[in-house]
């Protein structure tokens, strides 16, 4: 059974439909930080809330990756829980651990959104101590996530194939990666597959986050030339 606080958190989600509920969602679920990415297209997600700055980015480093507990709950389609970050070996996420070191997270909690083979996106909560989510933390995560889930495949919760509901702010971010891949792509004559690939690897050399460089490739201050070689300035913007 739910508590009383995710109870009131389910029926404010299709009431307001407005603002930034990942604060509420985490305190309802006594976490500090709480994020939802969701799926834009070939499995690719972005983030649509946040409560702060860490989830974030956790986040974000999962992303320039590609791998991490968020990138294992899309895959797998089952939660994945990491009760003690610290005490993960580092050969599960290689380049990850490393890079989340210094980050005040001691407990990750990913719950999937999606129904059998259709993923729609990712709930994740964090916390700065280590320890396991209790059995009634446990089961309002999961009702939460089946809310989520609902209201992202209603009819009436997207728009344009994007959940339509509570959008941040500044809109899109992430979507600037998608973008930036397909540029890549033509610029190196490859699959959309290999030119993300290639971004998550130039970003991580040029320890950049993902969103950064992309913004870079989009407004053409850089450029891939080769299939070898980083990204260089443009001969018409060089002085």
């Amino acid at each position: 059974m739910i508590s009383d606080r995710m109870a009131e958190v389910l029926r404010s989600l299709y009431a307001s439909g407005r603002g930034d509920p990942a604060t509420t969602f985490a305190a309802a679920l006594g976490t500090d930080d709480v994020t939802v990415s969701v799926v834009l297209d070939a499995g690719h997600t972005e983030q649509l809330w946040s409560s702060g700055s860490t989830g974030t980015q956790f986040a974000e480093m999962q992303r320039t990756f590609g791998e991490g507990p968020e990138c294992d709950a899309m895959r797998s389609g089952n939660a994945v829980l990491v009760p003690g970050l610290v005490a993960v070996p580092v050969e599960r996420w290689p380049l990850l651990l490393p890079a989340v070191a210094g980050l005040p997270v001691g407990a990750v909690f990913c719950f999937p959104l999606g129904i059998g083979a259709i993923q729609v996106g990712v709930l994740t909560a964090l916390r700065a101590r280590p320890g396991p989510l209790s059995a009634e933390e446990t089961t309002d995560a999961l009702a939460l996530a089946s809310a989520l889930t609902t209201l992202f495949l209603d009819g009436e919760g997207r728009r344009d194939g994007r959940p339509g509901v509570a959008l941040p702010p500044h809109g899109w971010q992430q979507a600037v990666v998608h973008q930036a891949t397909g540029m890549v792509s033509v610029q190196l004559t490859v699959s959309l597959a290999a030119a993300l690939l290639r971004l998550r690897a130039t970003a991580f050399s040029r320890n950049q986050p993902i969103v950064e460089l992309a913004q870079d490739i989009v407004s053409r201050r850089l450029r891939f030339n080769d299939s070898t070689s980083g990204p260089s300035e443009p001969e018409e913007s060089r002085g």
